[in-house]
């Protein structure tokens, strides 16, 4: 079976279709020539051409293409072929139905706007006899008749477009809070139902355009902030899409068969073509290859990877053919890891910096200066007083204010996607750029152990490669730097053993069962059982069985590349780095001045770490917490802040607020860079929504401003807002090539 025909099988098209209510299928492809203009031009026309397609939508950010056609008449594999056949290989992607919910959201904003702004135009047409009928003579009938055409538009504009008003003021009424619906849907509620009893009267001023231009401006402002955020949102699907659904496994007899990726199992050896998507997280078992991670990592140049070494799923290879070892597939992989992450940023996904308290008084605010313009005007000429109250009520709306930090912070997510950094939690931004401390781990976060076969000590006579077999089969279970450093050695060797219950203690070390033997591995007290002299508990690792120690593995241990450019970036932004690590307090010792931290703390456990983190936070700190390990896990957390490397355990990526998702830290510099520009951009939107009504709510409130003049200028103060919330992350200093390389 070929690898377009297999899109035929039933089982692949319930994964990636999806059945619509018409009869019509729909599917979404990614496409990788979707960043090339030109291709995906052409691509679009030919698909457009072919027979049963009836919709095509085109997504460059997220290198997607969406296809609504008759299955009757086109099949998938079909599809696929024709776009293999024009250079732009296309892989269908599993139905995801938050990708629906987007779309559905984005769709019916629009829809909102487009009626919204229909009416709108409609009525100012109306709107302007009447205007004219005040300088040249028109009869009171024609003048009446134009009064009941632009009510009758504005119904439709106000039922529907404004609902989403409407509804969220329902909604702040029932959970007993002020928010900026609430005063938005009152002054609508009002302009309209005044104008409509002085149409029902015959008598009076309407102000059906007000109310128009009113909704319709404000409808375009958050329609772009919604379109910013599902932009940023296509970021984040880029990477989670790059994993592919097929995989090419080789057989016993050296066979190639096409299979879903899903069915790959630990230890399956699998066949990669050059331009090919890897299936799976592996080890290359080729002498080197190189691969394009920049969807994963957003590093644009190739990287080398050599025998031995782990490959990402969704990895692209540049050079090839070469062979992979499957260790993870399906949700165990580090995208799918990524996906989950990004699922639940956007579940709990908060982008509000200024609090619900803040906008609360800033709605009380506002509600109580139209009843004081409404009661003074009351006492002086009770006939312009609901006109002066109404213009307070709507130049004095807080969209401009809670705007503003939704559009930048949804700029500064995308930003941080294109870099390699996914963010789960926006608020973290917030407090990213208040941070004044950094708490590091140490193994596999500063440092990267690595383990020559010099380094290992047999106590029992045994070779030193069988040794490191047998440890290797525990060691192949854990994402623990140490481990891998282990694993990576080990196969290099030949293949590795399997091991069964691997159990994992925090901080400790690991226990298993191989061929029969109940092994352990990590420090020489864990593996042991009892304390040991300072002497031998300095050594990194130790194997131990019931008869005691087996062999001991001193592991060697380097900074990381970036890691020196990446503190020197912190400290000239005032924040101070610390370290605190399980590890032996001499090893901490050594790359804590080798990289000149004079705040390090060894041998601490998963609760020294949380009580440093208090220490830190009794100060008055605002820390940053960076780490890798499930020992990690509850001191990211508990901290103002904290980041996990890709290559770090499932645990620790699932409490952190950043996950620099190409495993180097020089991404903590640039999230807090770009972080402090989103907040100097949120702080300039506060100011400018506050100077604006400082200059405009006198004259309103001495009924200088009609309620159309401050539907305008409220309206166009949002829009300003958001367009220059969407400057975050643009102007921000590219890293230099000491942190990138």
């Amino acid at each position: 079976m070929n690898a377009h025909a297999v899109w035929g099988h039933p089982l692949l098209l319930a994964q990636v279709l999806r059945p619509r209510r018409d009869g019509r299928s729909e599917a979404a492809l990614r496409v990788a020539a979707l960043g090339e203009p030109r291709r995906a031009l052409a691509l679009e026309q030919a698909v457009r051409a072919l027979p049963g397609v009836e919709r095509v939508a085109v997504l460059p950010a997220a290198r997607r293409l969406r296809v609504v056609w008759d299955p009757h008449r086109l099949s998938l594999d079909t599809l696929v072929e024709r776009c293999a056949a024009l250079q732009c290989p296309a892989q269908p992607l599993p139905h995801d139905d938050a990708d629906d919910v987007r779309a559905a959201e984005l769709h019916d904003a629009l829809k909102r706007l487009l009626v919204a702004g229909m009416c709108m135009m409609q009525v100012m047409a109306y709107a302007l006899v009447i205007y004219l009928g005040a300088v040249d003579f028109v009869d009171f009938t024609t003048r009446g008749l134009f009064r009941w055409l632009g009510f009758l538009t504005a119904i439709p504009l106000v039922a529907y477009s404004a609902r989403p008003f409407f509804a969220g003021a329902v909604r702040e009424l029932r959970q007993r809070r002020l928010g900026i619906h609430l005063p938005v849907a009152l002054a609508v509620a009002l302009v309209f139902l005044a104008s409509a009893c002085n149409t029902l009267r015959g008598s009076g001023e309407i102000y059906f355009d007000s109310v128009s231009m009113f909704v319709f401006l404000l409808l375009a402002a958050r329609y772009v902030e919604l379109r910013a955020r599902h932009h940023g949102n296509a970021q984040g699907d880029a990477a989670i899409d790059a994993a592919p659904l097929l995989a090419q496994r080789i057989d016993a007899d050296g066979t190639l068969e096409t299979v879903p990726a899903l069915a790959l199992r630990a230890g399956d050896r699998v066949h990669v073509a050059e331009g090919s998507t890897v299936p799976a997280d592996g080890v290359l078992e080729a002498e080197s290859a190189q691969l394009d991670e920049a969807l994963l990592s957003g590093e644009s140049r190739p990287v080398q990877r050599h025998r031995g070494e782990p490959l990402v799923a969704g990895s692209v290879l540049l050079d090839g053919p070469a062979t992979l070892r499957v260790e993870r597939s399906g949700e165990a992989t580090t995208v799918a890891r990524i996906g989950a992450l990004a699922s639940r940023a956007r579940a709990a996904r908060s982008f509000a910096t200024a609090s619900d308290r803040d906008i609360a008084r800033f709605v009380a605010r506002v509600l109580l200066l139209t009843a004081l313009t409404a009661f003074g005007w009351l006492l002086v000429d009770p006939a312009r007083a609901f006109d002066a109250a109404l213009a307070v009520l709507v130049v004095a709306c807080p969209c401009a204010f809670a705007l503003t930090a939704p559009a930048a912070f949804t700029r500064a997510l995308t930003a941080l996607a294109r870099h390699g950094v996914l963010v789960t939690d926006s608020a973290a931004l917030g407090r990213l750029a208040r941070v004044d401390t950094a708490l590091f781990d140490k193994t596999g976060t500063l440092g990267v152990p690595r383990l020559d076969l010099a380094a290992i000590e047999p106590l029992r006579g045994d070779a030193r490669e069988e040794v490191l077999a047998l440890a290797a089969a525990l060691a192949r279970e854990s994402s623990h730097p140490l481990a891998r450093a282990l694993t990576d050695t080990a196969s290099q060797l030949g293949p590795l053993r399997q091991a069964e219950q691997v159990e994992a203690v925090a901080g400790a070390g690991l226990r298993s069962t191989v061929a029969g033997r109940e092994l352990r591995l990590g420090r020489a007290d864990f593996a042991l059982g009892h304390a040991l002299t300072p002497e031998r508990q300095r050594d990194a690792l130790l194997l131990a069985d019931a008869d005691g120690a087996i062999a001991a593995f001193r592991l060697a241990e380097r900074p990381r590349h970036d890691a020196q450019a990446t503190l020197d970036a912190l400290r000239t932004d005032a924040i101070i780095p610390c370290i605190t690590s399980g590890d032996a307090p001499e090893r901490v010792a050594t790359l804590a001045n080798t990289l000149g931290i004079t705040d390090w703390r060894g041998r601490q456990s998963p609760d020294d770490k949380l009580a440093r983190l208090r220490e830190l936070r009794a100060q008055g700190r605002v820390v940053l917490a960076v780490g890798d390990g499930s020992n990690d896990a509850p001191i990211l957390a508990g901290a103002d802040v904290s980041a996990a490397l890709a290559g770090g355990t499932g645990l620790a990526q699932a409490q952190a607020d950043l996950l620099l998702m190409d495993d180097r830290l020089g991404g903590l510099a640039r999230a807090r860079a770009i972080a402090g520009e989103a907040q100097r951009i949120v702080a300039q939107g506060r100011r400018w929504s506050l100077a604006y009504n400082l200059c405009a709510v006198p004259f309103a409130a001495f009924g200088f401003v009609p309620p159309w003049l401050a539907g305008i200028g409220m309206s166009l103060s949002s829009l300003a807002v958001v367009l220059n919330a969407l400057r975050a992350g643009r102007d921000t200093v590219e890293p230099s090539q000491e942190l990138r390389a």
